[in-house]
């Protein structure tokens, strides 16, 4: 019996649910990164960084190449990229509106003085 497709799109954001493999991403956006770099620019160890990097990698979002004894990461398509721009303007536009409701309750505030 095939998975219904709400189920799959569960399973696909379940997948993106760790912050090291949404910051894998966000870097994998600006090039191919070998993993060194990964490394530097993540605070986490280097088996953890392996261990979700697989994680990637198995769901298809990321590609692995060696270039000798270097392993290099590359975001699979532009549709990741896409989504994580689509992430990041939806969160601005959520903070923003809380920003807002801060700003009311302060003036609320303000004027019960």
């Amino acid at each position: 019996m095939p998975v219904p497709l709400y189920q799959a799109k569960a399973e696909f954001f379940r997948m993106l649910g760790h912050p090291v493999r949404i910051r894998v991403l966000e870097l994998l956006q600006e090039r191919p990164m070998p993993v060194r770099d990964l490394l530097a620019a993540i605070d986490v160890e280097p088996p953890n960084l392996s261990q979700q990097l697989a994680v990637l990698r198995r769901s298809g979002i990321v590609t692995a190449s060696r270039q000798g004894s270097t392993v290099v990461y590359a975001l699979a398509g532009g549709d990741v990229a896409d989504l994580m721009r689509a992430a990041r303007r939806i969160l601005t536009e959520m903070l923003a509106g809380q920003n807002e409701l801060l700003e009311e309750l302060r003036q609320v505030g303000a004027d019960a003085k």
